[in-house]
């Protein structure tokens, strides 16, 4: 180790790597677990990032990437590894209007990549409550999803192209930036998702939309989770395509981020049965005002809501938001065990209702609270325990009840190590089988990120 210390120090200078007591701050995070490294790398070019990849290959040290470390189910865990953090890779390269593309650095944080586009009059529209923290590298590497999956796809939806470094040290680069480039396998989702564990992402270039000129957020009461489904398909086809965020809370999420200690206060009374957070962009502003809501409207006319707000103002628009950014007041059943998972619309509410009769047969002192990304059949769900020992029982019991649905034990945060002996609920043996190999093929000493995933 120490061998591999002074070769790495030669190669990042002494600003570059971190040990002992900084190495630890380094690495504090309070969303997820990321153990003692031996050190932690911080290379400024992708020329560094490949020289400590070979060398700690050649020294047989695992190497840990490390975003935002706002993950959740620890997949930046780096105990005995060397943490390679790009947080000084940080820079917006270019944006191209013409294109409509932007390059970035992978410690680039998403908010400050949102925020270059919309300087430049363009629109990146990945969108998620750790935007503030989470870096491009990450949420490429977990293929995040977020707000506006619904409209604009996951992260990997928005990717024309990567720089990503092997665990040998290898740069594959492709950066062109062409939308239609149909020349063989399509590398660049192999590293969308992997996790830091098949190549270390350096650089993307992200597709950008026009800005839109209108943002219109209401929220409507609904009164059962088939009308909740009707409303769904009936605003898609009432607003011409623009409705980018279809966020549901069911009644206890509701209530925690509309009462004290949270800062949030109801648009609408409790008591009713869903509440929905609608989003439409556009870019005819008094038009898209009148065609939202006259869609609003109808559908409390047909019965398919009970009752609406409509945001006058942006203040408005960011207060609305802020209820079901409010996560954190989850926390107020702590300690708390999350869970995101995916299944069929037809689907969730049955396997809610199962679930929750689950949790009350054997943990009767245990609270569920439910949310979601509902357009695109993502449910986050939230579960307060007496004792954070109890977590293994819950896991197996929302994980065990999601099996017979069909549905996915990750939505949107990955598999990192807490996932891992569950993704054959949602992965066949042969679909496995080809993941070791992948693996084995791009990482043969199993170097980067061991232990994740598989």
């Amino acid at each position: 180790m120490d061998r591999l210390r002074r070769a790495l120090t030669t190669c990042l200078g002494p600003e570059g790597l971190l040990t002992g007591e900084a190495a630890t701050q380094a690495g504090f995070s309070p969303w997820t677990k990321v153990g003692t490294p031996l050190a932690v790398a911080r290379p400024s070019c992708v020329q560094e990032v490949s020289q400590v990849l070979s060398t700690a290959r050649a020294a047989g040290v695992p190497v840990v990437p490390w975003g935002g470390l706002t993950g959740l189910v620890g997949g930046a865990a780096a105990d005995g590894a060397v943490a390679l953090s790009l947080s000084r890779m940080n820079a917006i390269e270019a944006i191209d209007r013409d294109q409509g593309l932007i390059t970035v650095q992978a410690g680039c944080v998403l908010e400050n990549a949102c925020a270059a586009a919309s300087a430049a009059g363009l629109f990146l529209p990945l969108d998620l409550g750790a935007r503030g923290s989470a870096t491009i590298g990450g949420v490429l590497s977990t293929n995040a999803g977020g707000n506006r999956v619904l409209r604009f796809g996951m992260a990997r939806d928005m990717v024309l192209g990567l720089e990503v470094v092997l665990a040998d040290g290898t740069v594959v680069s492709s950066l062109s930036g062409l939308i239609k480039n149909n020349t063989g396998y399509d590398l660049k989702q192999l590293f969308i998702g992997s996790e830091g564990t098949l190549g270390v992402i350096t650089r993307a270039v992200l597709r950008l939309r026009p800005a839109p000129a209108s943002q219109e957020v209401g929220l409507l009461a609904v009164g059962s989770f088939a009308l909740l489904v009707r409303l769904l398909r009936q605003l898609e086809m009432s607003l011409s395509g623009t409705l980018s965020a279809f966020e549901v809370m069911w009644p206890r999420f509701y209530g925690l981020v509309t009462t004290p200690p949270a800062q949030g206060r109801a648009p609408l009374p409790s008591g009713h049965a869903y509440y929905v957070l609608v989003e439409a962009l556009g870019g005819a502003p008094a038009q898209d005002r009148e065609r939202f809501e006259q869609a609003l409207a109808e559908a409390i006319a047909e019965g398919l809501a009970v009752d609406a707000v409509i945001a006058k103002s942006q203040a408005e628009r960011d207060r609305m938001w802020a209820l079901r950014d409010d996560v954190s007041q989850t926390a107020r059943d702590g300690p708390i065990a999350a869970f995101d998972v995916s299944l069929g619309l037809g689907a969730m509410e049955d396997y809610v209702a199962t679930v929750t009769a689950a949790l009350e047969a054997r943990r009767p002192s245990a609270t569920l609270t439910v949310f979601g990304h509902l357009g695109d059949g993502n449910l986050h769900l939230i579960v307060g325990v007496d004792e954070a020992t109890d977590r293994p029982e819950l896991t197996a019991l929302i994980y065990d009840h999601l099996r017979p649905f069909g549905g996915s034990i990750s939505a949107e945060h990955g598999i990192g190590v807490d996932k891992r002996s569950y993704l054959n609920h949602s992965r066949t043996a042969q679909e496995l089988s080809l993941m070791r190999q992948l693996k084995s093929t791009l990482d043969p000493t199993n170097q980067l990120n061991p232990g994740k995933v598989l």
